[in-house]
């Protein structure tokens, strides 16, 4: 398919858009509805935006959607600035693959997010820079955020199924550093948080702990296999549990 006139289109729309934000700042502009130019602005650069999508001109894309945050943010309009800080770290994420900007534009939703009271918006955009910080190896980063998300939400009754799920992440991010903080890390979740103790993660972290500690790779090996049979691993955590192994000796490299 030709997306050339797309793309020729999103380029009028985009100097038309600079147009109307230059003249909003006028002294005319002002008298004639400065404000009002400013959001059909925004409107502007996101339907090029889209345009750009289109085309596949993922750096033109991102050019227009910052400049609508840019306006909205502004404006005072956090939540939608949060939004498009999102599509954008999507773009940077499936199409661009750069994961420290991906990351850089979670963050920055998930803080408007939370100055807008938004927890639950903020918490998923948080739970993205705690999977890839940790895939970066940024693990004292991860285990913040994790933490963190999981003390938000083991209070609250309709969430707090998944506050073990955080915990048990948490755990695994120490036990890449070092095994005696990850006993101290479970010792204190299940503190924090009772329900944690019964959990099938919590379980699982002792065991993988005690074969370990005694080098017993079939043992680690085992208790994934015997978890995995009843509550599949998902990518990540097969990541971090393979670098878990990778410190046993004699490990062969793979879970299987």
């Amino acid at each position: 398919m030709d997306n050339s006139g797309k793309e020729k289109e999103a380029i009028q729309l985009m100097a038309d858009a600079d147009k109307k934000v230059k003249t909003s700042g006028s002294f005319l502009g002002g008298m004639f509805g400065g404000p009002h130019k400013v959001e059909e602005a925004c409107e502007m650069y996101c339907r090029a935006a889209n345009m750009f999508k289109m085309a596949k001109n993922w750096n033109e894309a991102i050019k227009c959607l910052n400049a609508a945050v840019d306006i909205y943010t502004d404006m005072g309009r956090f939540t939608i600035a949060a939004k498009h800080h999102i599509t954008i770290a999507e773009i940077y994420e499936s199409e661009l693959v750069d994961i420290e900007k991906a990351i850089a534009h979670y963050e920055q939703a998930a803080d408007y997010y939370k100055g807008e009271e938004s927890n639950s918006s903020a918490n998923k955009c948080l739970l993205k820079v705690g999977a890839y910080a940790a895939q970066l190896e940024q693990y004292a980063k991860a285990i913040e955020i994790y933490e963190q998300v999981g003390s938000s939400t083991m209070d609250n009754p309709l969430l707090k199924y998944s506050a073990k799920e955080y915990f048990f992440k948490a755990s695994l991010c120490h036990f890449i550093v070092d095994e005696l903080n990850a006993k101290l890390a479970v010792e204190k979740y299940e503190e924090m948080f009772p329900a944690f103790s019964d959990s099938r993660e919590c379980k699982l972290l002792k065991k993988l702990l005690d074969a370990h500690e005694e080098q017993n790779c079939e043992a680690f090996t085992e208790a994934i296999k015997e978890f995995d049979s009843i509550s599949r691993l998902d990518q990540w955590q097969t990541t971090m549990l393979l670098r878990i192994k990778k410190t046993i000796q004699g490990d062969e490299g793979d879970l299987k």
